[in-house]
């Protein structure tokens, strides 16, 4: 309860900054999460974040002022209320289009989670990024944007479809795929790095556990997962990294244990995955690891 509090009080003082037109820092509050989900508030006065792609979906709702970002060639805004969704791998960038910055909600999903609510199917995709979200979409959604609200096996589930069946919804349609994805095999394969992301698994190695040769495993892995192995590995690394970062770890350490070749490459690959570097990253969370 006293850390609940303290997230609040943050927020609040945040949106006062924003309201008086005062000189506001960023502030990032890390919410309730799960396996494979991920929740966060963000304002920023003004400039966000640079360009960036993850590996996973992320599911934004603004909440105030006007954000703006570059997405696939062309500049985007997305008003209070309004949705955004980003695709696995898709380069994207934020920042505020107007003066008092602006604050939104988003959800990280893991695409594996999508892939086992959709059967096998190619990963939606949805062309236009900004969305009005009717009363029963928003509804559908509130649960994947509920900061507080611990995530169980079950409620992993019903949201994890809910957001398959809102990108469904919403997706641009797809080329048939003559090609039947290896599934299990590439389930196998994503398995293996996760567990051992600081490993650099010969490409030859993993093709042997999938039983496919290496550009079919590639191939293959983009099309179930949105992003290549490599990249999946690295994110993996990053995941890890996080965690040690809001522990307090030394930058230089950090890198280290987790497998980059120092503290400089890190950084690079930090910036790559989420438009921030470490330190700022650090700087703006407004909760730390206990």
């Amino acid at each position: 309860m006293r850390m609940q509090s303290l997230h609040k009080k943050a927020a609040q003082v945040a949106l006062r900054e924003e309201r008086s037109g005062s000189r506001a820092t960023a502030d990032l509050r890390v919410g309730a999460g799960g396996k494979g989900i991920e929740r966060a508030e963000a304002f920023f006065p003004s400039r966000g974040f640079s360009l960036h792609r993850h590996d996973t979906y992320a599911i934004g709702l603004t909440l105030s002022g006007l954000q703006a970002f570059h997405y696939r060639g062309q500049r985007r805004y997305c008003r209070p209320g309004q949705c955004h969704v980003l695709h696995p791998d898709e380069a994207h960038d934020g920042a505020a289009a107007a003066e008092g910055g602006f604050r939104y909600r988003i959800v990280y999903i893991d695409p594996a989670l999508i892939q086992r609510a959709i059967g096998g199917r190619p990963l939606p995709f949805v062309a236009d990024p900004v969305l009005d979200l009717a009363p029963a979409q928003r509804r559908l959604l509130d649960a994947a944007w509920e900061m507080e609200e611990s995530i169980d096996a079950l409620s992993q589930a019903d949201l994890v479809v809910a957001v398959a069946e809102f990108l469904e919804a919403h997706a641009s349609p797809q080329p048939r795929r003559h090609e039947q994805l290896r599934l299990p095999a590439l389930e196998r394969v994503r398995d293996t790095i996760a567990s051992a992301p600081t490993v650099p698994h010969r490409a030859s190695d993993l093709a042997r556990e999938a039983g496919l040769d290496r550009w079919t495993l590639a191939r293959q892995f983009r099309a179930a997962f949105g992003t290549s192995p490599t990249r999946f590995r690295t994110l993996r690394q990053l995941d890890r990294a996080r965690v040690l970062l809001k522990r307090g770890t030394p930058l230089a350490e950090a890198a280290l244990e987790v497998g980059f070749a120092d503290q400089c490459h890190m950084t690079r690959q930090f910036k790559r995955a989420y438009g921030l570097s470490p330190g700022r990253w650090v700087a703006s969370l407004s909760t730390r690891a206990d």
